[in-house]
C-alpha cells in the first residue's frame, strides 16, 4: 500500500498545480501514465438527482456527446446507490469500470474509465483515484463555476440561483451518529424554500424555511431569514434563540412571512429541540410505520402578535427516520402523491435515494410542472455508535 500511498500523493500534487477547472484531466493522465486507460469521463448528478451531465477529459475519444443521461433505471443508478464499484466488457475487448465519486455522503456522479484489462489491485487503484477525484472536485468547486454548471441541467432564474447560494455545498451528511440527506425542486425557478444544517462537536443543527411569496421577493426574503438564522447558530443560540432571532430580523427588515422548523439534535442522546414556526408537521417511519409527528405550530416568522415561540422537545431511537417537508410537497397536484407509501416502500434505502424517489413522486403527481418550490429533508438516526464525529 506504501506505493498506492505515493501514487495518491502524485494525484493530489497534480491536481493541486493545475487550474481548478482540470481536476477530470489530472485524473484521466493518472490514469492513463499508470493503468493505459482510455476514455475516462467524469458524470456528475444534477441537481434533483435525475440525470447526469458528461464531463470528459481533454482530448478523450468520446462520442457519447452532452446530453444528459437518464438516471433511473442505469448502470449509474446501480452504482450510487450501491456506491459499488462496477466493471462490464467494454465491446470492444477491454473493461469499461465505473465507480462512485462520493465526499462524506455526497454523491458528486460517477468515474468512468475503460481499461484494456485490470486486476483487482489496478481495480483497487481506480477507486482509490475516484475517491481523491472528490475531494479534488470539492476543494476546486471554491475557485470555479465548471462544478457548478456540471449540475444544471436546464436553466436557472435569478431566483433560483439566489436560493441555490443559500443551500449548504453539500445536500448530504453521514456521520456515526445520523444520515441526513435533502433535495429541492424544481431546480430552475424556484423562490423561497430553503434546507440548512451544519454539525457540531455535540449537536446536529438542521432547519427548513419557507419564505411567503414568489419570484425574487420571496428568495430575498429567504436571504434575509437565513441569514439570521446562521448569525444566531453561529453565535452559540439554541433554537429557541434561533427562532426569536429571525423573527426580529423579519420584523425589522421586510414585510414578509416565512415558516419554518429548527432542530437541535444532541448527538450523544439523539435528544431533539425544536420550534415549529407555522410549518408542516414533520413525518417519521418507526417500527414500519410512518406517522405525523404533531408538534404544537407557533406563527410564522414575521407575524406581529405578542405571543413568543416554543422550545419542544422529540426524542429519537436507533432505526428513526424523520422527513422535515415544506408544503409544496403538500399543496395542489402534489396532494394526490402518496407520499406514506413511498417512505415505506423506501425506508430501507439510504436518505438521498429516499429523497430522490419522494421529489419524483411529487413531480410525477404534478405531471412535471410543480406550481411551488417542494423541498424534503430526510434524517436517520443510527444513535451513539461510539465513534469519532465526521467534522463537514
Amino acid at each position: 500500500m506504501e506505493g498506492a500511498d505515493l501514487e495518491l500523493g502524485e494525484l493530489l500534487a497534480a491536481a493541486e498545480a493545475a487550474p481548478p477547472g482540470e481536476s477530470v484531466d489530472v485524473v484521466a493522465r493518472d490514469l492513463q501514465k499508470r493503468f493505459g486507460a482510455e476514455r475516462v469521463s467524469f458524470l456528475f448528478v444534477d441537481l434533483i438527482g435525475q440525470r447526469l451531465v458528461r464531463l470528459t477529459a481533454a482530448g478523450a475519444d468520446v462520442t457519447d456527446g452532452a446530453e444528459p443521461i437518464e438516471l433511473k433505471g442505469s448502470v449509474y443508478d446501480s452504482v450510487l446507490q450501491s456506491q459499488r464499484q462496477h466493471v462490464e466488457p467494454d465491446g470492444q475487448g477491454g473493461r469499461r469500470v465505473i465507480t462512485p465519486v462520493t465526499n462524506r455522503g455526497d454523491c458528486l456522479g460517477v468515474l468512468e474509465v475503460t481499461l484494456q484489462s485490470a486486476d483487482d489491485t489496478v481495480l483497487e487503484q481506480v477507486s482509490e483515484a475516484a475517491h481523491a477525484l472528490a475531494y479534488i472536485i470539492v476543494t476546486d468547486g471554491r475557485f470555479t463555476d465548471l462544478y457548478h454548471l456540471g449540475r444544471r441541467t436546464t436553466r436557472t432564474s435569478l431566483a433560483a440561483e439566489i436560493q441555490h447560494q443559500l443551500l449548504p455545498s453539500a445536500p448530504c451528511c453521514e456521520a456515526a451518529q445520523f444520515t441526513l440527506a435533502a433535495g429541492l425542486v424544481p431546480a430552475d425557478d424556484i423562490g423561497g424554500d430553503t434546507y440548512d444544517y451544519t454539525l457540531g462537536r455535540d449537536t446536529l443543527h438542521v432547519s427548513i424555511t419557507d419564505a411567503m411569496g414568489h419570484d425574487t421577493n420571496s428568495a430575498l426574503l429567504a436571504t434575509l431569514l437565513v441569514g439570521a438564522l446562521r448569525q444566531a447558530r453561529r453565535s452559540g443560540c439554541d433554537a429557541l434563540k434561533q427562532a426569536d432571532h429571525a423573527h426580529r430580523a423579519l420584523l425589522s427588515h421586510s414585510r414578509g412571512l416565512a415558516t419554518g422548523q429548527l432542530l437541535c439534535v444532541d448527538l450523544a442522546t439523539g435528544l431533539c429541540e425544536l420550534v415549529n414556526a407555522g410549518h408542516p408537521w414533520p413525518l417519521r417511519l418507526r417500527d414500519g410505520a410512518v406517522e405525523e409527528v404533531k408538534l404544537d405550530v407557533n406563527l410564522p416568522f414575521g407575524v406581529v402578535a405578542p405571543s413568543s415561540y416554543r422550545l419542544q422537545h422529540l426524542q429519537l431511537r436507533p432505526g428513526d427516520r424523520l422527513i422535515l417537508l415544506t408544503d409544496g410537497m403538500l399543496e395542489r397536484g402534489a396532494a394526490t402523491a402518496d407520499l406514506a407509501s413511498v417512505i415505506h416502500a423506501t425506508g430501507a434505502l439510504h436518505p438521498r435515494d429516499a429523497v430522490r424517489a419522494l421529489t419524483a413522486a411529487v413531480l410525477d403527481a404534478c405531471h412535471g410542472s410543480l406550481r411551488d418550490d417542494a423541498t424534503v429533508l430526510v434524517l436517520d438516526w443510527h444513535g451513539d455508535r461510539s465513534g469519532p464525529v465526521e467534522q463537514v
